[in-house]
């Protein structure tokens, strides 16, 4: 009787070896599977305390990817910001500009990692046409697509599928991220305002902080239809840019704060690399 229960206790202690990364998986398929999941309910089944699947909830709304509720946590409500089909279709004119201009920043031999995004896709359709050798790593399926015939060695992040952006987002395609560090990264953002970029699609925030993390030179490609606005989740500060791409240069406090930071910023025009 006392070893039947002597190997349950085991058995039990063995639970809280879960990695953090696992028990965060396990929350988002929870709710993928009902609407509402409790700290304490989590702290019981993973053998932790409240406090450790709090920090767990506090990390995944941080990232886009829960919202925080009074004792536990939901799906994020979805918002009406436009789909990456109906954003495809949206600034055309200015998105190829500014993707002209970002794809010409990449030098033979250099890694990058590319974000999901309209913006980002004209950058790999100009980066394709100039043929560059190069590594891309990306979570974006279209922007590896773009990229797959090309000079480009690309290498495309696991993950959870986020039909709506045909990307890939969660703890997964994170953790692959942090395995490489890059030349360069590229990414675009939801909003851009005085306090930096911001995103509004769940989950690419923390894919968008993570690059930035892992890149020696920050490229934010943005249109200038975006400053001012502000997404759900915060990605960084201004500083933690190196350089802005855009279709006008920003005023006003935007233009203070950018300035303050010493980013530089380079305006891609019609038929040059910009300014």
């Amino acid at each position: 009787m006392t070893k039947t229960k002597t190997r349950a206790i085991s058995f039990e202690k063995g639970q809280d070896r879960v990695k953090k990364s696992d028990r965060r998986q396990q929350i988002l398929l929870e709710l993928k599977l009902r609407p509402h999941v409790r700290i304490n309910e989590l702290a019981q089944r993973f053998n932790v305390s409240n406090e450790t699947v709090r920090r767990d909830f506090d990390a995944l709304s941080n990232d886009g990817l829960i919202a925080r509720a009074h004792g536990g946590a939901s799906a994020p409500a979805q918002g009406r910001y436009p789909s990456l089909d109906e954003r495809t279709g949206a600034q055309i004119e200015e998105r190829e500009r500014i993707g002209a201009s970002a794809a010409r920043l990449i030098q033979d031999g250099e890694t990058v990692m590319i974000d999901s995004g309209s913006t980002t896709i004209e950058m790999a359709r100009a980066l394709a046409y100039l043929d560059t050798p190069c590594t891309v790593i990306t979570n974006s399926i279209p922007v590896a697509m773009t990229l797959g015939y090309s000079a480009a060695q690309v290498l495309l992040c696991p993950g959870e599928y986020l039909a709506t952006e045909s990307a890939t987002i969660g703890t997964e395609t994170l953790e692959y991220l942090s395995r490489f560090n890059v030349d360069r990264c590229m990414i675009g953002s939801s909003g851009f305002s005085a306090e930096g970029p911001s995103e509004t699609v769940r989950g690419f925030a923390a894919v968008k902080r993570l690059m930035l993390s892992r890149a020696a030179k920050r490229h934010l490609l943005i249109a200038s239809g975006k400053f001012g606005r502000k997404g759900l989740a915060q990605v960084a500060d201004i500083a933690k840019l190196d350089s802005i791409i855009t279709d006008t240069r920003p005023t006003g406090e935007l233009f203070n704060v950018i300035k303050a930071a010493k980013v530089d910023v380079h305006v891609a025009r019609a038929g040059n690399e910009g300014e």
